[in-house]
Formats: C-alpha cells, sequence, structure tokens
C-alpha cells in the first residue's frame, strides 16, 4: 500500500470541496489529469474509480487519495454519493510503502494511505461540513487552509488509532474492538453498560474497568460519545427534525436528547445544525 508523506510546516492549502451526488445509476465519473490532490469519501453507495492502471471499488466510509498528475477515471457507472477535496501542498511530499513509515512519527508529517477505511465517517463529515460551511460564509483563505489541514489530520489520527500498536494481548485487543463494534452497531437503541456486559459474558465493572483503561473513556461516555457522533452526522447530512434524530439514536424523549446533545456539543442541536448549514453539493 501506498502512503503519502505531508510536510505541515505551513497548512494546505484549500483550492475546492463540496458533496457530489451522482444523478443516476448511469452516472460514471470523467477522465482527467489531477492538477492537484483530491481526497473522496464515500457516504452511499460504491464508487468505482480508475487511478492510473489500478481499480478501486470505493465503498461507504472508505476513501481514496488522488496525487497530482495522477490519471483518474471511473471505470463503471453506479449512484453514489461523496465528499470531495481538493488540496495543494506548499511544502514537500513524498510517497513511501508501509514498511518504510517511521516508528515515531514526526510531529509535523501527516501519512494518509492511498486508499483506506475510516473508522469514524460521522467525524470525518461533520469537519468536512464545517469547511464548505466556512467556504460560504467567510471566504477567509486562511481559516479554509488550516480546516482543509484538519480534515487530512483527523483522517491521519484515525489511522492511527487503527493501527497503532497496543501492548494488550491479542484476545483482549480483539475483545476491545468487538465492543467498539457492538457499540457503534446497536447505538440507535437504548444500549445501557449492562446490556453489553450480558452480551460479552463479563461482569459490568471488570468490562467498564478494562475499556476506560485502554481508551480513556467508560463506558458509558464512550456509548454516548458514539450517539452524539450520529446526532451530528444526522443534524448535518439530514433534514429530519430533532425529535426523529433523539429517536433514532435511542433516545426516549426529545428534552433528554437536547441536554445531552447541548452537554456534551456545547451548542443545542438546532444551533449546530444552523451553524454548518451550508453545503456545497454537486450533481455533475
Amino acid at each position: 500500500m501506498t502512503y503519502y508523506e505531508l510536510s505541515l510546516e505551513t497548512p494546505l492549502k484549500y483550492d475546492l470541496t463540496g458533496k457530489f451526488q451522482a444523478p443516476s445509476p448511469e452516472w460514471m465519473h470523467f477522465s482527467r489529469q489531477m492538477e492537484n490532490f483530491e481526497l473522496i469519501v464515500v457516504t452511499e453507495g460504491t464508487a468505482y474509480f480508475q487511478f492510473d492502471e489500478q481499480f478501486f471499488d470505493v465503498c461507504k466510509g472508505e476513501f481514496l487519495l488522488f496525487p497530482p498528475l495522477s490519471k483518474q477515471s471511473g471505470y463503471k457507472s453506479s449512484s453514489c454519493g461523496f465528499y470531495w477535496l481538493h488540496f495543494t501542498i506548499e511544502n514537500s511530499f513524498k510517497t513511501v510503502d508501509f514498511d518504510e513509515l517511521p516508528l515515531e512519527l514526526p510531529a509535523e508529517k501527516l501519512y494518509i494511505p492511498q486508499y483506506g477505511k475510516v473508522t469514524n465517517l460521522e467525524k470525518i463529515v461533520v469537519v468536512m461540513k464545517h469547511l464548505q460551511d466556512s467556504v460560504r460564509s467567510y471566504h477567509n483563505k486562511l481559516m479554509n487552509n488550516y480546516l482543509c489541514t484538519a480534515v487530512l489530520c483527523e483522517l491521519f489520527c484515525q489511522f492511527i488509532e487503527q493501527n497503532s500498536p497496543q501492548n494488550l494481548n491479542v484476545k483482549k485487543k480483539q475483545l476491545f474492538y468487538d465492543i467498539q463494534d457492538y457499540i457503534k452497531w446497536h447505538r440507535n437503541t437504548d444500549i445501557k453498560v449492562s446490556d453489553i456486559a450480558e452480551h460479552f459474558g463479563y461482569n459490568r465493572r471488570y468490562l467498564s474497568e478494562f475499556f476506560k483503561n485502554y481508551s480513556g473513556f467508560s463506558l458509558k461516555q464512550y456509548i454516548i460519545n458514539e450517539k452524539i457522533d450520529l446526532a451530528k452526522y444526522l443534524l448535518c447530512e439530514t433534514n429530519d427534525n430533532i425529535s426523529n434524530i433523539a429517536y433514532s439514536i435511542g433516545f426516549n424523549d426529545n428534552h433528554s436528547f437536547m441536554k445531552r446533545f447541548k452537554r456534551t456539543v456545547g451548542l443545542t442541536p438546532t444551533q449546530y445544525r444552523d451553524a454548518y448549514s451550508k453545503r456545497l453539493l454537486f450533481y455533475k
């Protein structure tokens, strides 16, 4: 797998961004040679891309990064949706293989794989939506450059979280990931710590301590964070009313959801939606 090493002595330079929605199932990406970097994060369906001589089926929750001078095209039609971001880098960049990645990652560099899966699609979408809102609202190049950089930093941090070595044996490591997956699949229900403990066959207190030692979050707080991340995504990506969103993530009443959201985010759900309402939507 190829990785791009991006030096960040100065922020990335934002060029253009938006969300694309295929107008029909017959849509296929046109052919072109890239002048800058383009990051594509698929949020719906599967997008079929050709990257020079390589073919990629990029599914929901996956991303693809095209470097400058590469040839980009589609090779198969599909109905899909994705966020895209064009940027340039004033500093140097180079390609490296996985086994060439340094053990101690330097603070001023990002390592982004050419293709991969995000661990938290909702967070990526929210940061990209924040950038789009800034583009529409302020037209401030410096702010847009830093928000563009923040998108790649979020992608990099998710990659590090997924691939960093842990001081746990394989069995415990797998248990931690299984708990994360279980919470993600059940965050639209009124899931409780006791439900998770019962499912995995562990004492509730032991499982809570185990999870906190590994992640830094209590199980209860992690469940709340996952629900709030999903709520942020739904507030940005849908026109559902607040009550429907509250019920869709397992809250039994609207008031409890709004109170929890405000406590976690610092804004009410309506304020959050209004703050990031200016999406840039494209159909071709």
